[in-house]
């Protein structure tokens, strides 16, 4: 069986089964469905609290979304079959040399795919602040010209933060989807990775907004 067909199934039976539950116990409201582009290449880029910040978003988002995880996830027997199962990319953060992970990035997207990113690169400290970002995220959308969707999750560090082991039963969540980035002005100019910096903090300034934290970095 084709992997993609296969990816489909597997995300169909996710929105079937497992979404409404989701939806159930934890989203308390989504905003801003609309602003997702139904099929071609995008990049939904995300504050990051809790691993209920994928987990939700895949239960309200209308198609399939590949999320760069990191790579100790592809070591846990459980989260690695889900991960691979729902076609998620893994990121080896101690590698200093990223090209394979850009390289599969760029296919993706060459594909028409819908790519999920934290530039956080982790999950917060605390509910409050955001973390810096890498310069990735506006890196990939510049090279492959594409647009970037904003999104701020609301509520999943009180459900699950990073220094808890289970989840609190509570529909706090919320879910702000906002107005595509794009940075068209930017296509045709070659940026070094100061400038990539500069405008990953514009889309963290949007994600911030949307998710009501702080963001207390910026490139000058």
């Amino acid at each position: 069986m084709h992997q993609s067909y296969f990816v489909d199934i597997v995300y169909f039976l996710i929105r079937f089964f497992v979404g409404p539950f989701v939806r159930l116990i934890w989203v308390k409201k989504v905003t801003g469905v609309r602003n997702i582009p139904l099929k071609g290449p995008v990049i939904v880029a995300f504050n990051h609290q809790s691993y209920f910040d994928f987990i939700c978003f895949i239960a309200v988002s209308p198609r399939n979304i590949h999320y760069l995880s990191a790579e100790k996830f592809f070591k846990n027997p459980l989260w690695s079959f889900l991960l691979k199962i729902t076609g998620q990319i893994p990121v080896i953060r101690k590698s200093r040399d990223k090209r394979e992970l850009h390289d599969v990035v760029y296919q993706h997207l060459s594909q028409g795919k819908m790519i999920g990113i934290f530039p956080e690169g982790t999950r917060a400290h605390d509910n409050t602040t955001m973390l810096r970002a890498y310069p990735g995220v506006a890196r990939y959308a510049i090279k492959k010209k594409v647009p970037i969707i904003p999104v701020g999750i609301i509520g999943a560090f009180e459900i699950l933060s990073r220094h808890e082991n289970f989840p609190k039963f509570k529909k706090i969540i919320d879910i702000k989807i906002g107005k595509p980035i794009y940075f068209s002005e930017y296509h045709f100019i070659k940026l070094n990775k100061r400038a990539f910096g500069i405008l990953a903090d514009r889309v963290m300034r949007e994600i911030a907004d949307l998710s009501g934290k702080i963001y207390p970095y910026h490139n000058v």
